[in-house]
């Protein structure tokens, strides 16, 4: 194996060539900015603020189930609440909250470009989020939506409230995800550095090309049918509604065609962030990369025909349901692929427990049970008994915040430093850490109990010998939110010192530790030339930038 480039080639900048570009432009020119940092980075104040709304709503969710009975709200606003919980959190952050953000940073940088194919292209992106989510915004203080997140129909086509609005904004935020990924794929296609082969790229970029096929395929079925759903409200179109002629039923197909693919746009990312930390943090070659890399595209293949196990339920025929239910046992395969290599990685590694690697370990721990619980629901005999209980809610967060949140969480920590070329309080990162994993694993284990008991999802009341878990699960989700303040309270604070962070804090090997944190304008000064992968911690380390770290 070929030792790391020496000679990369000249590649004269125009414009401030030294000037990081945090401190390159005025407020104006960060508004209106085709850099892909200044994207990502106000792609991630703007999904940390929705991340505070819903959690917002889900405190108010958890304060209201402390007892049973109405305690700080009545049935309606519980209803608006837990609504709008579930929609911020799924399309306003967590879709957007790995892919937008840190890969918009970190990607072109990682393929050794100078910014994505299509600039324009991403800022227009950036924009129609920004519409999609102030429009959400107007939905909440407008009447609200009492749906759920999932706009079933008939409910969602005759209720009241905002819900053409709502709907709306999920439509016009699924044009700034198909343009993103449309971005995505033709940057890594076209701008890979000189050679950067598809086996040598970073692991990060086969999970977000992957996430971005699903993107580009999937979301315009939910495009279409959230505007059927306008148009049958507004209109009186039957498509849905059986008093027209529709079917409800229908409505699930498309939307869960959709929504289960997009469960993975948001688990990809998060798995990939994860196969940049353990190597790194290990400081060990990456065991099984081309494994891990095509177990990537085959849960992006896969999770197009799996969505059925969403409708046990609905009357769907026995062999369909089997079918399905032996699909979605398919796709634990290439997830324990990529499970059983980070634990090989780590295997006699150099383990370094700073922030960073401790949230991917307890990914490791809380993904493991996300996926063993989504076997049982994947089982149609045992779905039968769970369907709509707190035990799917359990499932549902173990897999979408013990997982997704949790590796945007170590993708925070771990490039924090090249994104504003500052060092966060390690000793307070790693309480904070601590008692996010306590925390979340008080909010939710208790969930598992309550739905094996028989207690269903969504319900605002609920009888007195389920009382004790969901107090335990409160007293949880307040252990959760302590973590997030202390988390929130030592990131701001390490904006306020002078830049402190080297080049490469975590002797990492991908190209974007090869150049200074936080970069500069145009990211390198001289194209580099790849000759090696990315994750050969046994050679001694040349790097592929020359001269300027």
């Amino acid at each position: 194996m070929a030792d790391t480039l020496t000679t990369p080639k000249a590649h004269p900048q125009v414009g401030h060539h030294d000037v990081d570009y945090l401190h390159d432009g005025s407020l104006l020119s960060w508004l209106t900015t085709v850099d892909h940092k200044k994207l990502g980075v106000m792609y991630l104040w703007s999904i940390l603020f929705m991340f505070f709304l819903g959690g917002v709503f889900a405190m108010l969710v958890r304060l209201e189930l402390f007892a049973p009975g109405q305690t700080i709200m009545d049935a309606e606003s519980y209803n608006k609440a837990f609504t709008l919980h579930g929609a911020i959190m799924v399309f306003l952050f967590i879709i957007p909250s790995i892919p937008a953000a840190l890969g918009n940073f970190v990607l072109p940088i990682m393929l050794g470009a100078k910014d994505v194919a299509f600039p324009r292209l991403n800022l227009l992106s950036f924009w129609i989020y920004a519409t999609g989510a102030l429009i959400a915004v107007t939905a909440m203080v407008t009447g609200g939506v009492d749906t759920g997140w999932t706009f079933y129909t008939p409910y969602s086509t005759t209720t009241d409230g905002s819900v053409a609005l709502m709907t709306f904004a999920a439509f016009v935020l699924g044009f700034s995800s198909i343009l993103t990924g449309v971005n995505f794929i033709a940057t890594v296609h076209k701008l890979r550095a000189p050679g950067m082969g598809w086996f040598k790229m970073p692991l990060f970029i086969w999970g977000i090309y992957s996430t971005a096929i699903i993107q580009v395929l999937a979301t315009p079925v939910l495009a279409i049918t959230l505007l059927l759903l306008i148009m049958e409200r507004a209109f009186g179109v039957g498509v849905f509604d059986p008093k027209l002629g529709g079917d409800p039923v229908l409505f699930q197909h498309f939307f869960w065609f959709y929504s289960h693919p997009a469960v993975y746009i948001m688990i990809l990312p998060g798995m990939a962030i994860i196969s940049e930390i353990v190597p790194a943090m290990s400081q060990k070659t990456f065991f099984g990369y081309k494994a891990t890399a095509f177990s990537s595209v085959a849960i992006a293949i896969v999770s197009f025909v799996v969505w059925g196990h969403h409708m046990f339920t609905s009357g769907q025929s026995q062999l369909a349901g089997a079918i399905f239910s032996f699909l979605t046992f398919l796709v634990g395969i290439p997830s324990a692929i990529k499970v059983f290599n980070w634990i090989t990685t780590m295997y006699k590694g150099s383990i370094s427990l700073a922030a960073p690697m401790l949230y991917a370990l307890m990914f490791l721990i809380l993904f493991g049970i996300g996926g063993l619980t989504g076997i049982f629901l994947g089982a149609m005999s045992v779905d039968i008994h769970l369907h709509d209980t707190y035990f799917v809610v359990a499932h549902f967060h173990y897999v979408m915040m013990g997982s997704t949140v949790i590796a945007f969480l170590a993708g925070l920590h771990y490039w924090w430093p090249k994104m504003f070329g500052r060092m966060y309080n390690e000793p307070a990162a790693r309480i904070a850490a601590i008692l996010v994993f306590v925390g979340f694993n008080a909010t939710f284990l208790p969930q598992f109990l309550l739905g094996s008991r028989g207690m269903p999802r969504r319900y605002y009341n609920y009888l007195p010998e389920f009382q004790f878990l969901h107090q335990v699960s409160t007293v949880g989700s307040w252990i959760l939110g302590l973590g997030f303040l202390i988390m929130a309270g030592y990131l701001f604070a390490s904006l306020r010192k002078k830049m402190d962070a080297p080049a490469n804090p975590w002797n990492a090997r991908t190209l974007e530790w090869q150049i200074a944190s936080p970069p500069i304008t145009h990211n390198f000064h001289e194209i580099p030339v790849v000759t090696t992968e990315p994750y050969d911690y046994y050679k001694p380390f040349e790097p592929s930038v020359k001269g300027h770290h």
